[in-house]
């Protein structure tokens, strides 16, 4: 993987010239106008907390087909758990949570967010020069996000989010064994004016001790998505025991998924044994059509 950083004769290294700075440039042509995080404030006035709270109607199923592999699931290699931020979190706004020691946004090691065509939806396959492509049965996450910090409810236009997850294998690109040059499964996406994004990727494995879940950072915008010293929120979504078991029992590759999964419920895994209605996605679709994962993101 290469970093695109450009010294302007001052010494003074930009992370984004030359490299995440094109893919701004394209999404700001694309959009006409930089959006705020309070873009839209009033604008979704009256709408109650418990409407934006947990999980979101969805439009749309992804169409595909699983693919196979022999590998079994495994948990990554050891590491250190990454700090939290220290975020306060009101009610009704989605839970702080840790982001694990594989987040690849420089607070553990290396940085994917300064990486030139990180702004993507479909993660399935790694980018720059990474040329790996993850496996398994097509998923696309939908995500809204929602500003709780005025007196109303309004979607946060133009905000980011940085979205990453395990393989089939249980292996995180950039971090596990036989995947550490790879860099797939991981992207950021610029909220619509609705507060709506999407990504297209796949169904993740259930590896040793962790219910199947997809870590996500929220940002102010895209162009403060560069490093984690930035994020308003680190968080997790949860996905169902029936889909897991749908996609597990049905779907080679997946096998050990099944063992590990058998060891865990919501209740005794590590983060959403707290309380996890606020990130239990809303899944619909197939193993033959593909899945949609929605989930509100109130911060």
């Amino acid at each position: 993987m290469t970093t695109d950083l450009h010294d302007h004769g001052d010494g003074a290294l930009e992370p984004h010239d030359l490299g995440l700075q094109h893919d701004l440039n394209e999404l700001s042509e694309q959009r006409g106008r930089a959006w705020g995080r309070r873009g839209l404030l009033g604008l979704m006035g009256g709408i109650g907390v418990a409407a934006v709270a947990g999980c979101a109607d969805d439009s749309g199923t992804p169409s595909g087909s699983s693919s196979a592999s022999s590998s079994a699931a495994v948990p990554p290699a050891g590491g250190p758990m990454g700090d939290d931020s220290g975020v306060d979190v009101a009610d009704g706004e989605i839970p702080e949570e840790t982001a694990g020691p594989y987040p690849g946004d420089g607070s553990n090691g290396p940085n994917v967010l300064r990486e030139s065509g990180i702004v993507r939806s479909d993660i399935r396959a790694s980018f720059g020069t990474a040329t790996g492509v993850a496996g398994g049965v097509p998923t696309k996450v939908r995500l809204r996000v929602y500003d709780l910090s005025g007196d109303d409810i309004t979607p946060l236009a133009g905000a980011a989010i940085y979205l990453w997850h395990c393989d089939r294998e249980g292996r995180y690109s950039m971090y596990s064994e036989g995947v550490t040059e790879e860099n797939y499964l991981r992207g950021v996406q610029e909220a619509d004016d609705d507060g709506w994004l999407e990504f297209t990727t796949i169904f993740p494995a259930c590896y040793a001790g962790r219910w199947p879940h997809l870590h996500f950072e929220v940002y102010e915008s895209v162009a403060k998505a560069t490093t984690a010293e930035n994020k308003l929120r680190t968080s997790q979504l949860a996905l169902p025991k029936d889909v897991c078991d749908e996609v597990y029992d049905n779907v080679e590759g997946y096998e050990q998924s099944v063992t590990n999964l058998s060891q865990l419920t919501l209740e005794s895994d590590g983060i959403f044994s707290d309380g996890y209605s606020l990130q239990l996605a809303k899944v619909t679709g197939s193993v033959d059509e593909g899945f949609t994962a929605t989930l509100n993101v109130p911060v």
